[in-house]
């Protein structure tokens, strides 16, 4: 799909287009937008529902947002395609500018205007905790793409599902390995908001478990957005002796540019640096070499041998002319699993939906996972992996380390703070 705000499935048009200003008339296909043409009834039958994609197609995420975009894209088209599935998806674009106040506003559009019944997406974590109030106020099932522990933790309820890997699964596998192959004494610097934050403390609290000898160095906090670092990084360097390794809680075009202004001081010869996200392919990109030697915790990376991800690897490819990464796993798998809900329910109606999805087992490209019934949190495995130089080209390799499965890296249900 174009970012011109013409959505479409692969079957038909909606009737609206969302704009910078608003929601203007498309001439289009009979039928109410955003509702089903049939409503559920006695035989369960479905013709269409409604989704709406609420992603920061501007601002710092843009390259994360459009790569999220695209496996949601695939993912309808594979459905709507499908004689598996006795509906059609058809969905609206929203621009969320990393705003949380925009991302609601948007939201609203979907749900009110548009006549959405599901909503996906929003990177940021303050964006999609926004939209978590948003679908229990409004009763619509919502998938997130942001990493915060507190959207299926403290924040969670029962129309929220994510499949996005929460912080506390990626700082468990993080934890274990700094713990067991550099120290315990940890420099960290993060993004001063949501996402940040709980990185500090999902790693930090981990480490105080594993270890008797932890020590909290130092931790410098930056503006989302920031462009400018080396204040910070002459901070880190000054505390580097008395640390075993640094820790970075950031993501997108700042993680990218610390790393970049970070090696062009030798940051990472004074420490090492370990990072949450420094294995997306939008990051390695952004940073160059800057991300060599980079340690990172990993979500997924295309070459796994796992579920049926080889055909959604094939699939992308062949569609898009390049490899899927994180987000793009992410969109996919968070349509694909709410889609099968809809099907095992026979209903399109949001509570029906995510009465069905909460504990139902699915094939996905990390093999059988669920929406575990205690907080909806995907049960994915994690890895930890190094961003090497590669052979050919700039951009750096991801070497797996270490992996923890599904089971592994989640949290005990009671120490999540969710309760449904």
């Amino acid at each position: 799909m174009s970012r011109d705000g013409m959505p479409q499935g692969s079957r038909r048009y909606v009737l609206r287009a969302v704009t910078a200003g608003g929601v203007a008339g498309l001439s289009g296909v009979a039928g109410c937008v955003g509702q089903p043409e049939e409503t559920d009834g006695e035989d369960g039958d479905l013709d269409t529902v409604q989704f709406g994609v609420l992603e920061p197609f501007t601002g710092e995420y843009s390259d994360l947002a459009e790569e999220r975009h695209q496996g949601t894209e695939l993912a309808i088209k594979q459905i709507n395609e499908s004689d598996e599935y006795e509906f059609t998806i058809e969905y609206t674009d929203y621009d969320t500018q990393l705003d949380p106040a925009t991302a609601t506003q948007r939201a609203e559009e979907a749900v009110q205007s548009d006549g959405a019944q599901f909503l996906t997406g929003c990177i940021s974590s303050s964006s999609a905790l926004a939209i978590n109030d948003f679908a229990l106020e409004n009763e619509v099932v919502y998938t997130p793409g942001a990493a915060d522990i507190s959207i299926t933790g403290e924040e969670c309820n029962e129309y929220v599902f994510r499949f996005e890997t929460s912080t506390a699964q990626i700082a468990e596998v993080m934890a274990q390995w700094t713990a067991d192959e550099l120290g315990d004494r940890i420099l960290y610097h993060i993004a001063d908001y949501a996402y940040g934050e709980s990185v500090l403390t999902e790693v930090e609290t981990r480490m105080e478990s594993i270890s008797d000898g932890y020590e909290r160095v130092d931790v410098t906090r930056s503006d989302q957005g920031s462009t400018n670092f080396e204040a910070f990084i002459s901070q880190l360097s000054d505390a580097s002796d008395d640390a075993d390794a640094l820790v970075v809680g950031m993501t997108g075009a700042d993680l990218a540019i610390f790393l970049s202004q970070a090696a062009a001081r030798g940051l990472q010869d004074e420490i090492p640096i370990v990072t949450t996200t420094g294995s997306f392919q939008a990051v390695r990109a952004g940073a160059g070499d800057g991300a060599y030697d980079v340690y990172s915790g990993v979500r997924y990376v295309p070459d796994l041998e796992t579920g049926d991800n080889e055909a959604f690897v094939d699939a992308y490819e062949a569609e898009y002319g390049a490899l899927p990464d994180n987000f793009s796993r992410v969109g996919y798998e968070s349509i694909r699993m709410v889609a099968n809900g809809i099907r095992e329910a026979g209903s399109g109606d949001p509570t029906t939906v995510r009465e069905t999805l909460s504990g139902m087992e699915h094939e996905t490209i990390f093999g059988p996972n669920r929406f575990r019934e205690c907080d909806q949190q995907a049960l994915n495995p994690v890895w930890m992996g190094e961003c090497v130089e590669p052979e050919s080209g700039e951009l750096a390799d991801v070497e797996l380390l270490t992996e923890l499965s599904g089971e592994e890296a989640a949290p005990d249900c009671a120490e999540t703070g969710c309760e449904l």
